[in-house]
């Protein structure tokens, strides 16, 4: 099973998204282009894990401490790890502690299951694309700087999520195994 920890993105800000990403598509086809149903903001990738250790997972997931739901915002374009090196497209959110400190929480839980802790510190971020090249072509350059204040949407998460990626020929589809539901408000750790 190939496992990751994630928010679910709400179907107003993935319209906003899909509309961006045809933008996008059109200034460069070439970067492999994420569909707007597969958006989410990845908390902790765990990885490739034997199905028995699924339970020991959920469990571990079940005891976080959870913050109350939480307003986030999406916010600009950028590159990972630069734009005059870029791998990844992303659109960006603006650094929320509550959801730092539950990546944080996660990432910790799950080095009981044996998951390694991450190397890099938290970076909210939707991917929109991932690039072979190493290199932007002009028109998605100047898309993204274009783009580098634009606003969105913003949205309510109430709760994190435990999803299964099966890689296919057509992209990755992901199921959602467990849902996490976020403290009532007031009740918060």
């Amino acid at each position: 099973m190939r496992l990751f920890v994630a928010l679910q993105i709400s179907a107003e800000v993935r319209e906003t998204f899909a509309i961006l990403l045809g933008e996008l598509r059109r200034a460069d086809p070439k970067p492999r282009w994420v569909n707007p149903e597969s958006l989410h903001i990845t908390l902790k990738f765990i990885g490739h894990v034997a199905a028995e250790r699924l339970p020991l997972i959920r469990d571990v997931l079940a005891a976080i401490p959870v913050p109350p739901p939480m307003i986030i915002e999406f916010h600009g374009l950028g590159c990972f790890p630069n734009a005059r090196r870029p791998s990844v497209v992303w659109a960006g959110m603006p650094p929320l502690p509550e959801l730092t400190a539950l990546a944080g929480r996660i990432d910790d839980a799950l080095a009981v299951c044996g998951v390694p802790p991450e190397a890099r510190t938290f970076a909210p971020h939707l991917t929109l694309a991932r690039l072979k090249e190493t290199r932007l072509s002009d028109a998605l350059r100047a898309q993204i700087e274009n783009a580098q204040n634009r606003s969105f949407g913003k949205q309510i998460v109430r709760d994190f999520r435990l999803i299964e990626s099966n890689l296919k020929s057509t992209g990755a589809e992901y199921t959602t195994l467990r849902s996490f539901p976020f403290a009532a408000e007031g009740n918060n750790p």
